[in-house]
């Protein structure tokens, strides 16, 4: 198995966010020892916010960073925990509201897959990116 950076980048599908954490100095942290529940937004997720908004994102790297470590949580959350709780306190420091509604919501955005087992943590593929409050 790899770590989630190396999870994410071989995945395909989450060019935007590897930038993202790229960016942000937080590749790092996200290959540490962990263990990390990552909130993962797929390039189409990034790809619904408006026109500019991630360029604009990845030259204001406070905000980015902010960003990024709200969709982190703290230890290794997997769906059936996730499913037990209604919100989870994230490496941002706010907590994001957890809903199971017809599957499960992460701050209105919904887990399109769960359980991405990476080394250090795991992946819960999202298709919004959630924004701090």
């Amino acid at each position: 198995m790899a770590d989630i950076v190396d999870v994410a980048v071989s995945n395909g599908s989450f060019k935007t966010l590897v930038a993202a954490v790229q960016a942000a100095g937080l590749v790092d942290t996200l290959k540490g020892k962990g263990p990390y529940t990552v909130f993962a937004p797929t390039d189409e997720a990034f790809a619904k916010l408006p026109k500019g908004t991630v360029e604009s994102l990845l030259k204001d790297i406070p905000t980015l960073t902010s960003i990024l470590t709200y969709h982190v949580v703290p230890g290794k959350v997997t769906a059936a925990e996730v499913m037990k709780l209604t919100t989870a306190k994230t490496v941002q420091g706010q907590s994001v509201s957890l809903k199971m509604n017809g599957g499960v919501k992460v701050d209105g955005a919904n887990v399109v897959k769960a359980d991405v087992m990476a080394d250090n943590g795991v992946i819960h593929v999202i298709d919004s990116v959630i924004l701090p409050k």
